[in-house]
């Protein structure tokens, strides 16, 4: 059994397919032959654990609208959050990968550990079924889920927002002054926040940085991205 098996306690049917999830790009790059790596894994990996993630929210938080689940699946299937996943399993010790890359620290990149995770899963998938890397997925997340009922949503309105909506666009929120008043020491900002074209919020401040999570805070509770007919700018 291989020793990342005995790790996640599951053994592999087909041992080709955790050779594959576990083999680098850079290792077909190196030896110059026909690509045989885990990027097609990562493409179905990541199409499953958005589906296992998704039905779980949709369950679990039954009275939560549209924005606040995507900003809790947002945060749990960040780049972020897959490498710790890979870090808990010791995921990097196990990848093959060529020495440009390892040399680089291709083991440690929060990237090559995220594509990885996400390639795994999609090995175990194809080697069993939806159920099993359910249960997978599920138990990996646990803490993760756990946390998103002691944290509150609008703990960091910012970054909340910027998960929200680059789940939907690569394009990140722009912050634009829209206006100050006041005396020197005694301004208030006034700042809107942009994205695809959209007003999505506005808010005031002692500070530019007030001013920006205040707006923040707007698009959350407003959720205009939903409604993109209205929020279009001339």
């Amino acid at each position: 059994m291989h020793p990342l098996e005995e790790r996640i306690r599951y053994q592999f049917r087909d041992s080709h397919l955790l050779t594959q999830a576990l083999t680098h790009p850079s290792v077909a790059h190196e030896k110059q032959k026909k690509p045989f790596d885990n990027q097609r894994l990562e493409f179905l990996g990541d199409a499953v654990l958005q589906l296992v993630v998704t039905e779980h929210l949709f369950t679990r938080y039954g009275d939560a609208g549209e924005g606040r689940l995507t900003s809790h699946r947002a945060r749990l299937v960040s780049r972020q959050a897959l490498k710790v996943h890979a870090a808990r399993i010791d995921l990097g010790r196990h990848l093959l990968m060529g020495r440009g890359e390892e040399a680089s620290g291709g083991r440690q990149r929060d990237s090559t550990l995220g594509d990885a995770f996400e390639a795994l899963l999609g090995a175990i998938y194809l080697d069993s079924d939806l159920e099993t890397v359910r249960s997978f997925i599920l138990q990996e997340m646990n803490d993760d889920l756990t946390g998103l009922d002691e944290e509150p949503l609008e703990v960091n309105p910012k970054g909340q927002l910027q998960e929200i909506l680059q789940a939907i666009s690569p394009r990140s929120p722009v912050y634009e002054l829209v206006s100050q008043e006041g005396r020197e020491h005694e301004k208030t900002f006034s700042v809107q926040v942009l994205w695809e074209n959209r007003v999505l919020g506005k808010g005031s401040g002692r500070s530019k940085k007030q001013a920006e999570t205040a707006a923040a805070l707007s698009a959350l509770q407003e959720e205009l991205w939903t409604k993109p007919d209205q929020v279009k700018l001339p």
